[in-house]
Order: structure tokens, then C-alpha cells, then sequence
């Protein structure tokens, strides 16, 4: 299966999408498909052996609509530009045909050519103009309604081409018979109500295409954060190209007050990064040979060059921007429910409308009563806010978690962290930063070696003697942690870098590794090959590694005295036996602890999961108040308390580092990522920190609570809008002398989405 997001033009209320995301369902070869209103674009899950873009497509026009290609970027301003000067133009149109038109009515001056009275062929034949040109104007509108109603997928627009048809093909009626003599049917035209009805609609459009368009700022600053250019060398000279000449193993150049080009890895200097748009570190991060360089970093004061790893979209902006886009294509339940609505809604509202007209005839109202009034009924009752009040909602916040560092894969997300009552955490990477240092070594290669050449009697051996080896040892310790560090540098466990860290300080050479293995939840064993003795097989885990491989633990009281200090417990073996006892330390995350007391708080229960020790587990957790601690915890073992947790009623939420965590994640209602760097599509995880702050996961919490209030606020108001307005559309206010036109019935319905897009910008000013 593949995935394609195409960009669509013509979509204009929920019936339009939904309509579109039925009929590419139906086709056979696409597995799934999903259009998104706001985004205007339609994310397709097909199978390339039977389909191509063009026939997808294809398969768009069918529908009624037109694609526009593949989602390459957001483009705002030409669009924006060109709209604002046609909305002005017919702004001061609209203004001056209903004057024309009604200004005699409100005892205006008349402009004496056009008066209806006395020139009425120069008046009826002005109206018309001015109409056509709105028609013109919003000719778009009158084809996707016949369109969707030919497609048996009737929306907003075919309400709305409905109305202005009649509205115009009655005034020409009357037209007609005014130049047949009948001079009192020029006060029956209703040019101007077809007129400002398509300009109402505009207006109503120009101004969800503002709205619109502020939701997607985020995105388009993260499209735009790379530079245009960058300097590679080539045969040893600086040469400029555009990013997308530069191809991946290019050697590419950035100096001070640059911003990197592509993502990549630094092969000569040293210098300071601003990655604060990924990571949310405000200060800058020293980076030097060896290191990741993510593109769009700022490079305050030194001169690099990097070797082109991620270039296009493969680069982690892009692999942002995608998974935002993404994930505001998918739709939470309760917007599946509106989506359902809106589908049933119109085909109801046609056959209102129609009824209407009919029992007007019936009741002897007049065709020109009867006429107006189903106009008004479908205009009023267009359904703008219905279609807005959620996707514009589950857009705005997935704006505003970007922008808080939190990347959000399915927008089911949003609808559910409000349900979580219980977090568990991993602890190294997660609940502390992982940045670990070796803080104590027991080295008892020394004592073995003196062992071996007492036979059978290691106890008689003096403290004299286990001293002067013990110096021996320490002598041995940089060779000792040469080949941990060497085995560990192939590693990706937070650990590991405590040792490659040690060797970089150092600059002691990583030795050539064979056959390395990770063992989930135990360790990783890999062959050292240094030249003088080949074939070292060396093993490196915790006190479980151990018991599998069946080797002999005389160590455990150092291991409890290392544990008992907070350390994370490392045995090394080699060729099967016991060699060091390795203690490392973590720091716990700077705000953790008052994270863990906001959560309780919020009642929600806090869990540490780790395949740590039981003493270094509960001192972490001691330290920042979590009361439940399951150590020594293998990765199935965490999936597996993952689903315990489930079966009581648990709504579960799972945070850890994306990869020794991954059973955990996936098996968790919401799978949370911290520590993802420029690693930032993690398949197992549901949600990534980009700033790695424990922090983010309140403002998850508080934004689902946010997004859920806004959407059911939205939604009751666009229900109670068109259960109130539709009525009195009706005439079931004539009685008291309250009606309405197709003019003001237009203007209604733009204030009813005018309300739904203020109240969803509400978002934006909770999060301030």
C-alpha cells in the first residue's frame, strides 16, 4: 500500500468533503481515504498495483472537484492577494446595486437614469448586469452544486445555486413581462437578492479562508526555516546551489550566522546550534565532529562542515510538516458524528424547502410568496458553521501543539488525552535526561587473573595481595572501558553514551566490533577484534544477562552498594566470566517533579516502569514523587502491564524514549515519545515531545480539554442556529411581523459561521 496527500480546490463546506471522502472510498484499489475541509486536501491509502496518481485524480474530477497534485508545501500569499482585490471590487458592486435597488425604498436620492420609476428598462437592465457579474463571480459555486447533485452528493452550494437560479430566473420572469407592458412587475425583481446572496457566501468564504490560513502559520514557518542555499565543496572548492542540487554525501558548508542547509553529520569543527524550533532549548547546543546537525539550526560562532544525510523529504522539517498535515487528515469521533449529520442534512433541507413551497401555493400565498420563501429556506439554513466546527477546532490545535513542541500523528489524540487517568513512565530518557555518567567502577579482572593462579583456594587470598592487584587493575581501567565503549557505541540505549562520551573526552580509539547483538531488556554482547587478541567475546547487561547465559554472580553486594547510590548497574564479561561492575548515573529532568504533582492533581495516577534495578528505580522515584514503581520490567513485560492496567478500566497513557519502549507504546491507548531528535517518525508512538519536556504532556491533557469544549460549543451552536433559523425561514414568525428575505437569510448564515471561527480563535488566546 501507498500514500499519497493530494492538494483539492473546490471543497466548501463538510458536504463537500464528505461527499469526495465517500466516492474515493468507494473505488476500488484505495484502502482508505480521507479528505480534510480546512486543509483542502485528501490524504489516500491505495494499492499501486492498481492504481496511479493520475487515475486517483481521475477519480477527484469524477467526484466534482478538481486536484491540484501532490501536497508539496503551503502557499498563502498569491492565493490571499488575488481574493482580497475581487472581494474589494465587488464589495463596492454590491454596495452600489443595492442601492440602485433599494435605495428609492429608504428615501435615498435616486440617480435619475436609473431610476425604477421613471427609467425602469435602464433599471432592470443595470440590476442584470451587475447580477451576471456576481454570477461570474461566483460561478464556482453554481457548478460544484450541480455537480455534487448529479453525483447524488448534494452540499452547501447546490443550496445555495438553487436559490440564486430561482432568484434570477424569476426576475427575469418578471423582466420579461415588465417589456410586455406589465410596468407594475418591476417591484417583483429579485436581481439583487441572487447578487448578495453569492456575495454574502464570499464573504463568508473570504473570511474562513483568513481563519484558515492563520491555523496553518505553524506549519508554513516550519516549511520555511531552511535556507534556499547552501555552499557544498566540490574538488575542494566552495560552490553555491540551491537545496535541491545538494544530494545525500555532499560535504556542505555553513559558517557563523548560516543556518544549516539539510540534515547531516559534522565531519570537520566545532560550533554552537540554535535547534530551539525542534527542541525547544533555548540556549544553543554545542555540537562537534560526530555529532547531528538538523536542518533549519541557526550556527551562532563557528565554522562546520557536514556530510548530507536527510535531504527533501526525508529531512526532519519535512517529516514534521507531514506528520501535522497528517494528522489533521485523520478525524476524531466526535467529528465523524458531525460529518454523518451534515451528509443527511441538505437532501432534508431540499425537501423542506420544496414542501414549503408547496403548502404556500396550497394555502393561496402567491407563486411569488411561495417562491421567495424556499430561496430563503435554503440559503438560511446552508450548512457553513456545521461543516467548520470541527475541523477548524482539530486544526487551530494541532496548530498550537506544534508550537508547543508536541507532534501529534492522529487527531483522535486530541479527542482522547482528556480521558487519560493513568501515565506510566519509562525512567532513563524519559523521567531523568539519559545523559549518563560513569560514576564508579568495580574491576575485578585483577582478582580473577590471581584467582586462576590460586588453585582451588581463592578465599586465602591477602588484602595485600588484592590491593596490589587492584592497582594493577586501575592501571588496566582505560583499556577496560575501551572495549565497553566499543561495544557500546553501536548501541542506541541512553547508556551507551555515557561510555562513546568517556572515549570521545579521552580520545581513546573505538576498536573494531563483530557479531554485535541487542537483548531486549538484558544487555548487548558483540566480538572486540584489537589486533593482539582476537575473538573477545564480551557481554554487557544487567544481573538477568546473567541467569541466561548461566555465568556464576559472586558480585551481588557491590552491585545492592551501587544501587543503594542511584546508579544504573552495568556487569561486563568476558569469555563468560565476571570482569567489572560498572555504576552509572542519571540526572533526574529539571521540572519532573513538579510535572508527577500537577498530574496528581489532576488525579491522575503516575507509574514508573523500568528494566532498571529495584533500589536505583525506587530512589528515582522517591526523588520525584511516584509512589507505584515496577523495576527489572523486560519490554514484553511492560506491554504486558500495559494491558493488565487496560482491563481495569485504566485509560492509559505510556511514556517513553521510542525504542526499547516500543511494545509499551504501541499497546497503550496513547503512545508518548520524548528524546526523538531528528529520529522523528518513530512508528510505535502516537504522539512525539519535540522539546522533550515532561511539561508538554499537561499541555496535551489541557488542549484536548480545550479542543473537545470548543467542538461541542460549535457544534450545539450551528444545531441551534438552523433549528432556530429554518422556522422562522418557514414564516413562523409572520404572525408578529418577523420575516426574512433571501438577503438577510445570506447574512445569517455568514454570521452563523462568523461565530463558529471567533469561538474556535479562543484556543489560541487560552494557550497565551
Amino acid at each position: 500500500m501507498k500514500k499519497i496527500i493530494l492538494s483539492i480546490d473546490g471543497m466548501t463546506c463538510s458536504a463537500c468533503s464528505n461527499g469526495l471522502e465517500k466516492y474515493l472510498n468507494k473505488q476500488n484499489g484505495i484502502k482508505n481515504a480521507s479528505v480534510n475541509l480546512v486543509m483542502a486536501n485528501a490524504t489516500i491509502e491505495y494499492d499501486e498495483t492498481l492504481l496511479t496518481k493520475d487515475m486517483l485524480e481521475e477519480f477527484v474530477k469524477q467526484a466534482g472537484f478538481k486536484s491540484l497534485g501532490e501536497f508539496k508545501e503551503i502557499n498563502l500569499e498569491s492565493k490571499n492577494n488575488t481574493e482580497k482585490v475581487k472581494f474589494i471590487i465587488f464589495t463596492v458592486l454590491a454596495i452600489f446595486l443595492m442601492y440602485v435597488s433599494m435605495g428609492h425604498m429608504m428615501n435615498l436620492p435616486e440617480i435619475p437614469f436609473l431610476s425604477p420609476h421613471k427609467e425602469p428598462i435602464n433599471y432592470m437592465i443595470c440590476l442584470l448586469v451587475l447580477t451576471a457579474c456576481f454570477i461570474i463571480y461566483g460561478f464556482d459555486i453554481l457548478k460544484n452544486g450541480y455537480k455534487n447533485l448529479i453525483h447524488k452528493t448534494p452540499n452547501m452550494d447546490t443550496l445555495v445555486g438553487m436559490g440564486v437560479i430561482v432568484c434570477t430566473l424569476y426576475s427575469i420572469y418578471n423582466m420579461i413581462a415588465v417589456f410586455n407592458g406589465e410596468h407594475n412587475q418591476v417591484m417583483n425583481l429579485y436581481f439583487e437578492s441572487a447578487a448578495i446572496i453569492i456575495y454574502f457566501i464570499k464573504l463568508g468564504r473570504y473570511i474562513d479562508g483568513i481563519s484558515k490560513d492563520k491555523t496553518k502559520e505553524a506549519i508554513q514557518k516550519l516549511v520555511k526555516i531552511t535556507p534556499n542555499s547552501a555552499i557544498i565543496k566540490v574538488d575542494g572548492k566552495e560552490k553555491q546551489v540551491t537545496l535541491d542540487e545538494i544530494k545525500k554525501g555532499d560535504i556542505v558548508v555553513c559558517k557563523p550566522g548560516e543556518k544549516i542547509a539539510v540534515d547531516g553529520e559534522i565531519i570537520l569543527g566545532s560550533t554552537h546550534l540554535d535547534e530551539s524550533f525542534i527542541t525547544g532549548e533555548s540556549k544553543p547546543i554545542e555540537k562537534e565532529v560526530g555529532n547531528k546537525v538538523i536542518a533549519g539550526s541557526l550556527n551562532y560562532d563557528g565554522y562546520i562542515e557536514y556530510r548530507a544525510e536527510k535531504i527533501g523529504k526525508e529531512s526532519t522539517v519535512s517529516e514534521i510538516v507531514k506528520l501535522v498535515v497528517e494528522a489533521s487528515n485523520t478525524k476524531p469521533k466526535i467529528a465523524k458524528i458531525a460529518d454523518k449529520v451534515s451528509g443527511y442534512f441538505v437532501p432534508v433541507v431540499i425537501a423542506i424547502a420544496i414542501i414549503t413551497f408547496i403548502v404556500y401555493l396550497i394555502m393561496g400565498q402567491g407563486f411569488e410568496t411561495a417562491i421567495i420563501t424556499f430561496v430563503t429556506v435554503l440559503v438560511v439554513a446552508c450548512p457553513c458553521s456545521l461543516g467548520l466546527a470541527t475541523p477548524l477546532a482539530v486544526i487551530v490545535s494541532e496548530g498550537l501543539c506544534a508550537s508547543n513542541g508536541i507532534l501529534i500523528k492522529k487527531s483522535e489524540i486530541l479527542e482522547s488525552a482528556q480521558k487519560v487517568n493513568t501515565i506510566i513512565f519509562d525512567k532513563t530518557g524519559t523521567l531523568t535526561y539519559g545523559k549518563l555518567k560513569i560514576s564508579e567502577i568495580k574491576n575485578y579482572s585483577g582478582i580473577k587473573e590471581l584467582n586462576n593462579n590460586v588453585k582451588g583456594n581463592k578465599l586465602q587470598i591477602s588484602n595485600s595481595e588484592i590491593e596490589e592487584k587492584q592497582l594493577d587493575s586501575k592501571i588496566k581501567e582505560r583499556e577496560l572501558l575501551q572495549l565497553v565503549g566499543s561495544i557500546e557505541s553501536k548501541s542506541n540505549h541512553p547508556i551507551s553514551k555515557a561510555f562513546t562520551d568517556y572515549l570521545t573526552e579521552k580520545k581513546i580509539k573505538i576498536l573494531d566490533v563483530k557479531e554485535f547483538e541487542n537483548i531486549p531488556g538484558l544487555g548487548i554482547k558483540g566480538i572486540i577484534c584489537n589486533g593482539e587478541d582476537e575473538n573477545q567475546e564480551i557481554l554487557l547487561g544487567n544481573y538477568k544477562l546473567l541467569e541466561k547465559y548461566k555465568i556464576e554472580n559472586n558480585h551481588e553486594s557491590d552491585e545492592r552498594e551501587l544501587a543503594e547510590k542511584g546508579n544504573s548497574i552495568i556487569y561486563v564479561v568476558k569469555d563468560r566470566k565476571i570482569i567489572a561492575l560498572i555504576g552509572v548515573n542519571d540526572i533526574v529532568r529539571e521540572n519532573t517533579k513538579n510535572v508527577i504533582k500537577q498530574l496528581s492533581e489532576k488525579n491522575i495516577e503516575t507509574v514508573m516502569l523500568t528494566g532498571d534495578n529495584e533500589q536505583t528505580a525506587q530512589k528515582i522515584a522517591d526523588e520525584i514523587g511516584i509512589s507505584k514503581v515496577i523495576a527489572n520490567a523486560l519490554p514484553d513485560k511492560k506491554a504486558n502491564m500495559v494491558k493488565d492496567l487496560k482491563k481495569d478500566n485504566k485509560f492509559i497513557m505510556f511514556c517513553g524514549d521510542g525504542i526499547n519502549d516500543s511494545p509499551a507504546l504501541a499497546s497503550a491507548d496513547i503512545g508518548v515519545s520524548v528524546n526523538s531528535g531528528t529520529d522523528i517518525a518513530m512508528d510505535s508512538s502516537d504522539v512525539i515531545l519535540t522539546k522533550n519536556d515532561l511539561g508538554s504532556i499537561l499541555n496535551l491533557i489541557d488542549i484536548s480539554k480545550k479542543t473537545i469544549t470548543i467542538i461541542k460549543q460549535n457544534l450545539f451552536w450551528a444545531f441551534f442556529y438552523n433549528c432556530l433559523m429554518i422556522p422562522i425561514a418557514i414564516g413562523a414568525l409572520k404572525p408578529i411581523g418577523i420575516a426574512l428575505n433571501p438577503m438577510f437569510a445570506s447574512l445569517a448564515m455568514v454570521m452563523s459561521s462568523i461565530t463558529v471561527i471567533l469561538n474556535t480563535l479562543r484556543l489560541k488566546r487560552k494557550n497565551k
